[in-house]
């Protein structure tokens, strides 16, 4: 199947067991400020998603990335000010590489710009995360700079890459 055969939905509670499937693997949580996660820690991730979608002014865009009715991962769009957005994307290691994180930022990249109407969207990622940079970077985006121990990962302060586009890019 194509990695444009996906759809980008709503989360609903039921998608917890999906993202347990991969947030409980430690390849999947390496760059990430989180150890792996426990059962009530996807849970609680993803009840904080359910939340945010009631909140208004809404703040936080959360999908899941589906394909064939299987929840492979999820990307958001987090709004920080009225013209600036956050991306992110996570995804089960069995579909790395095969276009699908892409694809799915992309539908989040045009969400963000045509939808809710913001100026500028940036990304960040752990230095050592190449496949992630290079995502943001066939994505359009420029690489800004390095944000210096912006970041409380685990035991450490890390830094972060900093990525961003803009509307008429």
């Amino acid at each position: 199947m194509l990695s444009r055969d996906i759809d980008l939905v709503e989360l609903t509670y039921e998608d917890w067991k999906d993202i347990h499937a991969y947030a409980s693997l430690s390849i999947v949580s390496r760059y990430q400020p989180w150890e792996t996660m426990r059962e009530e820690e996807t849970k609680a991730y993803l009840n904080g998603i359910l939340k945010s979608q009631q909140e208004e002014p809404r703040t936080r865009y959360a999908r899941a990335i589906k394909q064939e009715g299987k929840t492979i991962g999820v990307t958001e769009l987090n709004v920080r000010s009225k013209s600036n957005g956050e991306i992110s994307y996570i995804l089960h290691p069995d579909y790395w590489g095969k276009g699908f994180a892409s694809t799915a930022a992309k539908r989040m990249l045009r969400f963000g710009f045509e939808e809710l109407q913001l100026h500028r969207i940036y990304g960040t990622c752990d230095p050592n995360n190449e496949a992630s940079a290079k995502l943001m970077l066939r994505l359009g985006m420029q690489q800004e700079g390095r944000l210096r121990e912006n970041l409380w990962a685990k035991d450490h302060w890390r830094d972060s890459l900093l990525f961003s586009i803009l509307a008429h890019e």
